[in-house]
């Protein structure tokens, strides 16, 4: 599972490993122990996260959503 830093917290890593999955998630800055992780593949969840932004931008122009006042 790959997720910010906003899900490092005992409950979630706890179900990943329960569920038998590794998890990719960066530490909080104040952790008392800081956690490894793999840098790598944290930053291709990055690109993939870009990349679905750039589709939500064409999606919007696509369809239109941006009108102009007549």
């Amino acid at each position: 599972m790959i997720a910010d830093k906003g899900y490092d917290s005992e409950n979630v890593l706890g179900k990943v490993k329960e569920l038998g999955a590794l998890a990719v998630i960066p530490p909080r800055s104040n952790r008392k122990v800081q956690r490894e992780h793999d840098r790598e593949l944290y930053k291709e969840r990055n690109l993939i996260e870009r990349a679905f932004n750039k589709l939500k931008r064409f999606r919007r122009i696509a369809t239109r959503y941006d009108r102009k006042a007549l």
